[in-house]
Formats: C-alpha cells, structure tokens, sequence
C-alpha cells in the first residue's frame, strides 16, 4: 500500500508565499521553506522539477494578491488615476515585500511593470479611457506623468519616507493630475 502524501502543493507553495511576506523573494531556498513547510526537501523536488519552476509559480500567486487587492480596494474618486495611486501606494506600506518582488524586481518571469499594474482585468486601460471621458487629450502620457509620481511615492513608502495621511496623498495626486492637464 502507497504511503499517503502529507505535503501538498498547495502547502508548499502557500509556506513559500508567507516566507515572501515576512522575509522577502530572495530568502526563500529549498532548505528554508522546508522547514517552515514542516517538511524535507523531498517533498518540495517531488512536486516542483526545481526552484526555478516553484518561483514561477509563486510569482503568480503574489500577481494574483496585488489583483485581487486593487480590485478590493475601495474606489471613491472621481479623479483619473487617483484611486489606481492610492491603492499601490497602500499596497507597498502594507505589502513591503510583495511590492518589492513584483515592482522593484529584475526578474518578473517576462511580465513588464505595465502589464503587472494593468493586470487581467485592465486597471490602467480603465483609468486611461476615464481620462479621456474626463477631457484628457493625452491620456496615455498623463498615465506615464501620473506613475512617476506614484511610483515614486510607493517607493518612498517602503523605506518609511512617505507618510502622509490618505487625506494628504489624494490631494497630492488630484493636483498632480489638475496640474498635468493643463
């Protein structure tokens, strides 16, 4: 009788995605996941032919968080790209670690930075097209002028530099885009 697996994929790859959050990408290797899976290696080599194809996959699954978490993030603005700001500012206070591995990364498995912000659903298609309903006559270059400035502050909100009250970072971005505009 086959002995019964008690490791699975999904727990391998959810303990590799904790391990992410708390200790960043570059800290998870085969030894540290086993043991924060509970487990050998084997397990981790049965499943995954080796790290490369378990990294793949574990970038997939943080594509998938920041999705699901701009698409959860309340949207109340009626400003173009102010909400889409708000949230990846949020998103890298709250989610250091992801945010490193999906936005200050070199190694994005063939996705641009662009294609990982507009996701699946098309967040910055959306916002682009809203631009121009709101007047804007260059809407894509507002969206390259107005992700400086967010990128920029997100960045600044992982090394603590940024904190600025909600409030204070929608005034920023309505004047960023009013200004823009002109």
């Amino acid at each position: 009788m086959a002995r019964k697996e008690t490791i699975v994929q999904s727990d391998i790859l959810q303990a590799a995605f904790e391990m992410v959050k708390e200790e960043g990408y570059e800290n998870v290797t085969a030894r540290k996941l086993a043991a924060k899976a509970g487990c050998s290696t084997q397990p981790i080599f049965r499943i995954y032919r080796n790290m490369e194809e378990l990294m793949e996959e574990l970038f997939a699954m943080a594509v998938d968080y920041f999705e699901t978490y701009y698409e959860s993030f309340p949207k109340y603005n009626d400003i173009p790209f102010v909400d889409l700001g708000l949230t990846y500012i949020r998103f890298a206070e709250e989610n250091k670690n992801i945010f490193r591995l999906l936005f200050l990364s070199e190694q994005r498995h063939g996705r641009s930075l662009y294609d990982l912000l507009n996701g699946k659903k098309g967040a910055v298609v959306r916002e682009i097209n809203y631009a121009k309903e709101y007047g804007c006559m260059s809407p894509e270059e507002m969206f390259t002028k107005m992700w400086i400035f967010i990128h920029g502050a997100a960045c600044m909100a992982l090394t603590g530099d940024y904190d600025l009250p909600e409030s204070e970072t929608v005034n920023l971005l309505e004047d960023s885009f009013r200004s823009f505009l002109k």
